[in-house]
């Protein structure tokens, strides 16, 4: 999810149906620049030449509907009542009528990829993230096991929280603190609390975590998003791969 300003002003955005590396490549209204969907950095157009130009990416969750209504039961719906295909068009991905099934079960890709990394399957899924120059991707699944991972990318700590039964998985600050699941934790969703090394809880937002009890201490929450393997490492060839003790 990236902000849809360029120097301040509004625009929206469209699907050129072009690919880079296997990769969507967006354009916007307002100049027709292709945007890269993975960087959100201009490629190719009259901004493509703008080393400064990138656009404000924000956290999402790659989550079930189960799952978020949980944890947000006032939130708003998309309507699949769009006006460009009927509702029936929008079928769950597990459903093989869904559009992008074939391609979701399939473990190649639809086009060749000239760079890619023999560590991981193709498509498997990784959070992916950029931090003080530093790349590195962490195994979904292996995040659905381990729930919480505490760990330093660059010079930055960090906590992973994922789901056990989704994608979601969330980045945290934690400023050289170690957590833990809290106790009672849900094993088959997201963690909702966390304790640190002294004891104390926090409360898991989408924001960021809070420690409860006063105080107002709170620590932020730092953009990520879950790619493909072939998709993170054809943008991010130096990339560091997590992997458990």
């Amino acid at each position: 999810m990236y902000s849809a300003k360029i120097d301040g002003q509004t625009t929206t955005f469209g699907t050129s149906g072009f690919l880079y590396r296997s990769n969507k490549l967006m354009y916007d209204r307002m100049t027709n620049t292709l945007w890269s969907s993975l960087t959100g950095a201009p490629v190719i157009g009259e901004l493509a030449r703008r080393d400064d130009l990138k656009l404000d990416f924000f956290p999402v969750s790659l989550t079930t509907w189960e799952e978020w209504a949980r944890e947000h039961p006032d939130t708003k719906v998309l309507s699949n009542e769009t006006g460009y295909y009927s509702p029936n068009r929008y079928e769950k991905e597990s459903d093989p009528r869904s559009i992008y099934y074939d391609y979701r079960e399939d473990p190649t890709t639809m086009f060749p990829i000239w760079n890619r990394d023999p560590r991981l399957e193709a498509k498997r899924e990784v959070l992916g993230l950029t931090l003080a120059g530093v790349d590195k991707a962490y195994p979904v699944t292996m995040l659905r096991k381990l729930r919480v991972v505490n760990d330093t990318v660059g010079d930055r700590d960090i906590v992973i929280l994922a789901s056990g039964a989704s994608s979601d998985a969330r980045v945290f600050e934690r400023m050289g603190q170690t957590f833990a699941l809290a106790p009672g934790d849900d094993p088959d969703g997201a963690p909702l609390a966390l304790v640190d090394e002294d004891g104390a809880e926090w409360e898991v937002r989408q924001d960021g975590l809070h420690k409860t009890g006063g105080g107002g201490e709170a620590l932020s929450r730092i953009p990520s998003l879950i790619y493909f393997w072939f998709g993170w490492f054809a943008f991010h060839p130096d990339t560091l791969l997590y992997e458990a003790e």
